[in-house]
């Protein structure tokens, strides 16, 4: 019965350990269901001795709890991204070696100077170059599982805006509320870690082949990215979302506008992806932008067994390509805070048409109960005021991340001069049909054919087309590529769904020409200003577990980065 107490007491299975009364490993407390407390005379305050099991060594259970200190006060049973699991076991300290002059002890001494720092040390964080402002989400996890009691309450719970249900004292709102039911009046802070800490492309060629519809028509586009989790090394405990290919969804995109429609081929799409191990997980920075970021967040939540939910935040992320001050294009990284996850799912948050920089917090109506929302402001005096969330600055909402690109470009998908055409550019006069898959393979002769069906537009449209879907026949090709085996994939090349693709790109011996894109220097009929030379690039495919999506800003750059704290 002791052992049972003391395994239910921290979360782990009674067979990987063995309790002593006294320190020097004497008195085990053996299990027995027939012994109670009473009778081993252990009273209340008296110290027991926790020791691993020779035997039977430590438990799983006890082996994924013991990095953090984890009470089982969550989902213990939620399997968490690979790249969560593998952070989780790291030590995360900062190593410091010894300083000749103010380190006064030994090689093998350790002093204030010299002693490891925790991943959320802030004056290590604030002393970096550049300075980072948001630790990372498991440096958070560590801060609050550090301490005496190793996190051993620790639980995190989701906000929530709603009405509890299941309260019988009173009537259902508008006639009536109890303390119970009514949910807490929300304070907004700047939060102070975030779920990813850096958004990485892998070459300059898949943010190109993006920008390039914008070169062509001056209009905002959309995008979904396609990529991985890495460990960011950089910042402690950090992670690195990579960028590898992008998706376009059918839009309507003017300067000032965008409006995404409806997209047949989004489930075909998603289901391709998971068979090349991606997962989809967007750009916005005004208050209506911020909630559409709110939403794509919340339909793409962070797995977290810390949380009785299962899920905290996301991982959902927003790439923006706009212009800066050097009259260059500058791609910049936010999410938006959980709380504004919160206030956008339970509909709590309004835009602001005149003024796009604020948001609003809505007023409870009979239809809705809307618990007060607040922020805190510095008045002229420089005395610190609580303010009410109508209107609200979207600062408050919004966590930046660093955008960068790798010195050594990195190419997921294969390279070819003459790349298969982008979905949903018909606008452009390029079209994803049989004429432009027998010119591709018309110009991309390779002998190694895994390099020439490597492409994710081609991918897609062998999957999507109308003529000749390939959507149960195209698993093994997707593994080839996935794995990058030109075995698998020249198996595939020898199967009756690719002879047919093949007669079918026959019947087109001069296929049309591509759409006409103006050289260097001289005037394309789209664009009222000299186009650059662009390469042309694939992407490949590894093992990704991320998707984002990234539109283009044709306007200035936004005033609201600067105001960030």
């Amino acid at each position: 019965m002791a052992e049972s107490i003391v395994a239910k007491e921290f979360g782990f299975q009674n067979n990987g350990f063995s309790v002593y009364i006294n320190r020097n490993k004497t008195g085990e407390i053996t299990a027995s269901s027939n012994k109670s407390l009473n009778l081993l005379k252990i009273k209340h305050g008296d110290l027991l001795f926790l020791f691993p099991s020779s035997l039977a060594g430590p438990s799983s259970e006890m082996e994924t709890s013991a990095p953090l200190g984890f009470k089982v006060f969550g989902a213990p049973n939620v399997v968490e991204d690979e790249i969560d699991q593998y952070l989780s076991k790291q030590d995360g300290k900062i190593y410091r070696s010894r300083d000749p002059q103010l380190c006064r002890h030994g090689p093998l001494g350790k002093c204030v100077h010299c002693v490891p720092l925790e991943p959320f040390d802030e004056d290590y964080l604030n002393h970096l170059e550049p300075p980072v402002k948001h630790m990372s989400f498991h440096a958070y996890i560590r801060k609050l599982t550090g301490g005496a009691d190793k996190g051993k309450f620790v639980a995190l719970e989701n906000i929530s805006c709603k009405i509890k249900s299941g309260c019988e004292g009173h009537l259902p709102w508008p006639n009536g509320i109890c303390t119970k039911c009514q949910p807490s009046a929300i304070t907004l802070n700047r939060q102070k870690y975030r779920h990813v800490d850096n958004i990485m492309f892998e070459n300059h060629t898949v943010a190109d082949r993006f920008l390039d519809f914008w070169r062509k028509t001056g209009n905002q586009h959309f995008g979904y990215l396609y990529g991985r989790y890495t460990e960011h090394k950089d910042i402690p405990l950090g992670i690195r979302a990579e960028v590898a290919a992008i998706y376009e969804p059918p839009q309507i995109g003017t300067q000032n506008s965008l409006e995404l429609l409806e997209d047949p081929k989004a489930e075909v799409v998603d289901e391709i992806a998971a068979k090349l191990g991606l997962r989809k997980d967007t750009y916005f920075l005004s208050s209506e932008e911020c909630i559409t970021a709110g939403d794509f967040q919340n339909k793409h939540p962070n797995m977290c067994r810390l949380s009785p939910d299962g899920h905290f935040g996301s991982k959902f992320v927003t790439a923006v390509a706009t212009g800066g001050p050097d009259n260059q294009v500058h791609f910049e990284g936010y999410q938006v805070s959980n709380q504004c996850m919160a206030l956008v799912r339970d509909e709590c948050l309004l835009p602001c048409k005149d003024a796009p920089e604020l948001g609003y917090a809505k007023e409870s109506s009979s239809e809705q109960y809307v618990p007060d929302v607040f922020y805190k402001d510095v008045d002229k005096f420089g005395n610190e005021i609580t303010q009410l969330a109508r209107p609200l600055p979207v600062e408050y909402l919004i966590i930046d991340i660093t955008t960068t690109f790798p010195k050594d470009p990195v190419y997921t998908f294969s390279i070819s001069q003459n790349p298969f055409p982008i979905e949903n550019r018909d606008v452009l006069g390029e079209t994803q049909d049989f004429h432009s898959l027998a010119t591709y393979l018309s110009q991309n002769t390779s002998s190694v054919f895994l390099d020439t069906i490597s492409d994710f537009h081609l991918l897609l449209f062998l999957v999507t087309n109308e003529v000749m879907p390939l959507q149960d026949s195209i698993s093994l090709l997707l593994e080839a590529v996935r794995t990058r085996n030109e075995e698998l994939a020249q198996t595939w090349k020898r199967s009756e769904q690719w002879a047919t693709i093949e007669q079918l790109c026959s019947e087109y011996p001069h296929p049309l020409p591509w759409y006409p894109v103006a050289a260097a220097g001289e005037q394309s009929t789209l664009h009222s200003s000299p186009l650059p030379v662009v390469p042309w690039i694939l992407y490949p495919a590894a093992s990704w577990q991320l998707l984002w999506a990234m539109r283009l800003e044709t306007r200035p750059p936004c005033q609201a980065r600067g105001s960030f704290q």
